[in-house]
């Protein structure tokens, strides 16, 4: 290893020793393909092991996708479609909904998670309404819903400000947010991969609101696209400047780009070292955020794995009913069993615990 490599890397090791922070060079540095992936992953591990002693989180969840109609056709997205004549469009009724989320409950999960899309002949009300009529369907259920995208929209559409919309999903019964829409918030990127889509600042500030009102949420990045390795550690030094501010948030989850059938289908799916040098990344420079998510439907279950070595404490849950990833050309399976999910941790020699959203442990009490 060049004496300039060992030095930066004993830098970077006292600072997460000493819980100094990382500056927006060392995290590209990180990235570096001359450095050592496998040494950048045993300095993220340390910095995770001092944070949760070697426990990984799993948590009995299910996905909803209400509708896949979209205003904003972002040329990231393969999920979505703009016309809803078109024979691809799906939006349930409020019947099927609720079917879904007492399938939910029943089989034993905690969390339902729901995100869709921005429905041009669809009111706020319709959204708000889901929550409400699942929370009394299903109240035992946590609700995870609307990001960022959808909710400073439901705001613009019913011009009202965020904060209304905000406490009149916690009346109806939202539990949390998802972290979903935040993409790369580094302006020029956006405009490429989601140019109609809620710029940074604003996908920030809903955030903050929530966080204000008593919420907490996730937060996300898309990377494996058009990003420099620059681009990706603005994004966390930005997450790390809100989590500053407001303690709000409780999981960061690093996402891989998912190129098969959107506008950027050219591209290839990120490689398994580009991955975990996003997670371990993550773990190192956003060191504020108590969680870092190894989404096994983005990364794959083996990478997924592997990355509890390289500075993540999640795997998410058993995931049922996701669809967004999938029509992107994720080759991951609709779900993984609570058995799998146990396994897969216990294999790496860490201790599997079962969480609600919050990150609070709950006893084993469904193998679904």
């Amino acid at each position: 290893m060049p004496d300039e490599i060992a030095k930066q890397l004993d830098v970077i090791r006292e600072k997460t020793e000493t819980r100094k922070r990382l500056t927006l060079e060392e995290g590209v540095f990180l990235f570096r393909r001359d450095v050592s992936v496998h040494e950048v992953g045993r300095l993220a591990d340390a910095a995770c092991r001092q944070l949760h002693a070697g426990r990984v989180y799993y948590n009995v969840n299910t996905h909803l996708n209400p509708t896949n109609v979209c205003l904003r056709k972002c040329p990231i997205c393969a999920y979505s479609c703009s016309d809803p004549s078109d024979p691809r469009a799906t939006t349930l009724a409020i019947d099927e909904i609720l079917a879904r989320a007492l399938q939910a409950s029943r089989d034993g999960c905690s969390e339902i998670h729901i995100v869709g899309g921005i429905h041009p002949d669809l009111p706020a009300s319709w959204y708000i309404d889901i929550v409400r009529q699942i929370h009394f369907a299903a109240p035992k259920l946590h609700i995870k819903a609307w990001t960022a995208a959808e909710i400073a929209h439901f705001a613009r559409s019913d011009n009202r400000s965020i904060d209304a919309v905000l406490e009149e999903l916690i009346e109806a019964g939202l539990g949390s947010l998802p972290g979903g829409g935040a993409e790369i918030f580094d302006p020029e990127i956006r405009q490429q991969i989601c140019p109609d889509k809620i710029d940074a600042e604003t996908w920030l500030d809903v955030h903050r609101r929530a966080h204000r009102l008593g919420l907490r949420s996730n937060a996300t990045i898309l990377f494996g696209h058009l990003e420099s390795p620059r681009h990706r550690i603005d994004h966390l030094l930005r997450l790390r400047a809100l989590q500053d501010e407001t303690g709000g948030l409780l999981c960061m989850v690093p996402l891989a780009f998912h190129p098969a059938n959107t506008r950027f289908s050219d591209l290839k799916l990120a490689d398994a070292e580009t991955m975990l040098r996003m997670i371990a990344a993550t773990r190192l420079v956003l060191d504020n955020v108590p969680h870092v998510k190894a989404y096994w439907v983005s990364l794959g279950v083996g990478v997924a794995q592997t990355a509890l070595g390289y500075g993540a404490n999640d795997l998410d849950g058993t995931v049922r009913g996701e669809r967004i990833h999938q029509e992107a050309g994720a080759d991951s399976p609709d779900r993984l069993t609570v058995e799998r999910l146990r396994l897969l941790i216990e294999e790496t020699g860490r201790a599997p615990t079962l969480r609600d959203t919050l990150y609070r442990p709950i006893e084993e009490k469904s193998s679904q």
